[in-house]
């Protein structure tokens, strides 16, 4: 077989084409030139990503994969591109964050040699215990779906790897804490709050309702983070409830537009969440204020530790049945909300 003249850098038998797109770009196809069954010269094939062209060709050749396209960075590029963008935009966010700690650290690894001790390690030496956990569990995807694409010949290294422990968040937002910060409340969010804490859901849930969510005797839920749909009766067993009186309050303001969303500025516009951030500290700050004027240094203490997403914790908090709390906040289990969302004691009886 005479040398090759393009393509020097590629694998024997592996050539690449390129052709100029109509908008401009450069494509490139990576293909296996071969026979076929007959003996007739036949180019395989073998994609655009040059990594996984790289493992097919193998493949094809029955040798072993070449070292460059065994590293993690390969992986970590082929879950950026196939994998990211089917998430969530916030998770996305997240995700990346996730992956600017861990691709310094591993982008350069081959991934069939990390092992469990370097996970550890890794964790270890992590200032922020609880996002190191954040990064090992995206790690651990990375490394599931490696495995599907034949990155990974072993099992996977996160597996069994011990995480930080974790302390879940325990403030409680008492009643004297709610009625100074809600006396301190734009309308606005006056109405965050009360739908937040009457639906038990989570505040990016509570800006997207809307007016047309309100149907058949209940309000319905489509919850972002997990996807599952809630139907909270208005009328639970004839009676009308708080949240009915709530949303007929919302529903009755004057000028209000008509199918709109149930939070809005008094323009009408939807509450975004940089809106309900700043009214919210605005009021937390205001309510501080008032407290410290008064000369009640605890209380304004409390309020200052009091955050929106609070809210839902308290809703959990004050259910009595753990089951109806569990079913209110969407869990499928109710270890999680009695575990992150109880944030009050038991009840229980003295002696005598």
């Amino acid at each position: 077989m005479r040398p090759k003249t393009t393509g020097i850098k590629l694998p024997p038998r592996m050539i690449a084409r390129r052709r100029l797109l109509a908008s401009g770009k450069m494509w490139v196809g990576y293909y296996y030139n071969g026979r076929s069954d007959d003996g007739k010269r036949q180019e395989l094939p073998l994609g655009t990503d040059l990594a996984a062209a790289k493992r097919k060709w193998a493949e094809l050749e029955c040798a072993d994969v070449p070292a460059d396209a065994s590293m993690m960075k390969h992986t970590f590029d082929q879950y950026i591109r196939d994998i990211l963008p089917k998430k969530k935009p916030s998770t996305q966010r997240e995700n990346m964050l996730c992956l600017s700690q861990l691709r310094p650290i591993f982008d350069a690894a081959p991934i069939n040699e990390i092992r469990p001790q370097d996970i550890a390690r890794y964790r270890d030496a992590r200032s922020a215990p609880v996002r190191a956990n954040r990064e090992i569990a995206l790690l651990s995807h990375v490394f599931n779906m490696a495995r599907e694409w034949g990155h990974l010949k072993s099992e996977n290294p996160c597996r069994g790897v011990r995480k930080n422990k974790e302390q879940p968040r325990d403030f409680y937002a008492d009643t004297e804490v709610w009625d100074a910060v809600y006396a301190a409340a734009a309308p606005e969010l006056k109405d965050a709050m009360d739908l937040n804490y009457l639906t038990g859901q989570r505040p990016g849930d509570v800006l997207r309702m809307k007016d047309a969510d309100i149907r058949d005797g209940a309000l319905y839920v489509r919850q972002g983070k997990t996807n599952k749909f809630l139907r909270i009766l208005l009328r639970p067993n004839g009676a009308q409830s708080q949240l009915a009186t709530v949303l007929e309050r919302i529903q009755a303001r004057p000028n209000r537009k008509s199918d709109s969303h149930l939070v809005t500025l008094p323009s009408g516009d939807p509450l975004k969440q940089w809106n309900l951030r700043l009214r919210f500290d605005t009021a937390r700050s205001a309510a501080a204020d008032r407290a410290t004027e008064s000369g009640k240094k605890s209380l304004a203490a409390r309020i200052k530790k009091f955050q929106f997403r609070d809210i839902r914790a308290k809703s959990a908090s004050e259910i009595a049945d753990i089951k109806a709390a569990s079913e209110l906040l969407g869990h499928t289990e109710g270890d999680i909300t009695d575990r992150v969302y109880r944030r009050v004691g038991q009840a229980v009886r003295p002696t005598r």
